[in-house]
């Protein structure tokens, strides 16, 4: 019997869990799919680079909100069997409390471990998959980006004007400017402006370039200048990138890169750790360490949040005061997942913001569950 009713509430509990983790979850994410357009408004990517960037950053988004919909699915479970009086069945069947409280510690236990490997493993992956999009996409929408009358810098390197647009899609008094580089050879200044009266943007077997007529190039090299004319020349546009963000962030590295970075950093002591993926030296440490805490120790606030939600089962809803002291435990859990957020910001600052967010977490489970065999065994 025992087994039955922890098996009907943890059914409950976990049902409730999953369907508003997807719902809040699908929210968020169609809201920053929203933002994710600018991929295609502003930087000219294609809509299956935004559509695949916008789902690979799924999994980063319900890790995120998992603490807070664990926190509310256990809260409002445990509260709604109190008010049908379902909890009495427990202690009927001879159930004690903190039998109770045990199962839902190990049931914490279940989503600690799920909020690991999301934030270790599924969602590192899915942002760096995500970036890869950007890192090997050309820019698709370059008729969206051009407007009349405007100068148009989204893609790397080059500048573009035009005066106005025909109906057939032809432009009229065209104007590109390449950004100066030097050449690797001969270390010479060079930079680039084409005017054209006319010009067709044309994609052709995945090449896309403009096809200017009647016009003059203009070559800058260290100060000197050359001009030539033409009547009609193809100038290629797949050599250049758009500006989004193409390099991995912290965030997208494996973890066990973030781990061997640490070793070598603490343990080896040696200043830079090389790897393509991500730079591990003095300036990113800091920042390296946040996010191998927030991957693998952050989650422990999860049994944290069952036991203080377990508190609930001290009074009964029969209580003069069972309202206020409700609302004072959904405040606590809140704020507990606020220290949880904002103390991760200060590992990296100092020793005493690192040893606070390892061990507030431990030692106020401890103190709690200590105090709830003490209350419970007074009253037996």
């Amino acid at each position: 019997m025992k087994k039955l009713l922890f098996r009907n509430f943890l059914k409950d509990t976990l049902k409730f869990f999953i369907v508003v983790c997807m719902s809040i979850s699908l929210i968020v994410w169609v809201i920053q799919a929203v933002g994710f357009l600018d991929f295609v408004i502003d930087d000219g990517h294609g809509l299956y680079v935004y559509f695949s960037y916008s789902l690979l950053n799924f999994p980063k988004m319900v890790h995120r909100i998992i603490p807070f919909i664990f926190f509310i699915s256990l809260f409002y479970q445990i509260s709604q069997y109190e008010y049908r009086n379902e909890l009495l069945i427990f202690w009927t069947n001879g159930i004690r409390k903190i039998e109770f409280i045990n199962v839902m510690v190990f049931y914490s236990l279940s989503i600690f471990i799920l909020q690991i490997i999301l934030g270790s493993y599924i969602s590192p992956l899915g942002q760096n998959e995500a970036r890869s999009k950007i890192r090997s996409s050309n820019v698709d929408f370059f008729p969206s980006l051009i407007k009349e009358g405007k100068f148009i810098d989204t893609v790397s390197n080059l500048t573009i004007f035009i005066d106005t647009q025909e109906k057939d899609g032809s432009y009229n008094n065209i104007f590109l400017k390449e950004d100066g580089h030097k050449d690797n050879l001969t270390n010479n200044y060079q930079s680039q402006t084409i005017y054209a009266k006319k010009g067709i943007l044309i994609n052709e077997n995945s090449s896309r370039y403009f096809k200017l007529f009647d016009g003059q190039i203009i070559n800058n090299k260290n100060g000197k200048t050359k001009n030539i004319n033409f009547k009609s020349i193809n100038f290629n546009l797949d050599k250049y990138k758009t500006k989004s963000t193409t390099y991995p962030k912290i965030q997208e590295a494996p973890s066990s890169i973030l781990f061997k970075c640490l070793i070598f950093y603490f343990k080896i002591n040696t200043k830079n750790f090389e790897n393509e993926t991500l730079n591990c030296n003095e300036k990113s440490i800091d920042s390296i360490l946040q996010e191998f805490l927030k991957r693998f120790y952050k989650p422990i606030y999860l049994p944290l949040i069952a036991l203080i939600s377990s508190l609930l089962l001290i009074k009964s809803k029969e209580s003069s005061n069972y309202r206020f002291y409700k609302n004072f435990l959904f405040l606590i859990i809140f704020l507990t997942i606020v220290i949880s957020e904002i103390s991760l910001r200060y590992v990296s600052n100092n020793t005493i913001g690192l040893w606070f967010f390892i061990f507030f977490p431990i030692t106020l489970f401890f103190s709690i569950y200590i105090g709830l065999i003490t209350i419970f065994n007074n009253r037996i």
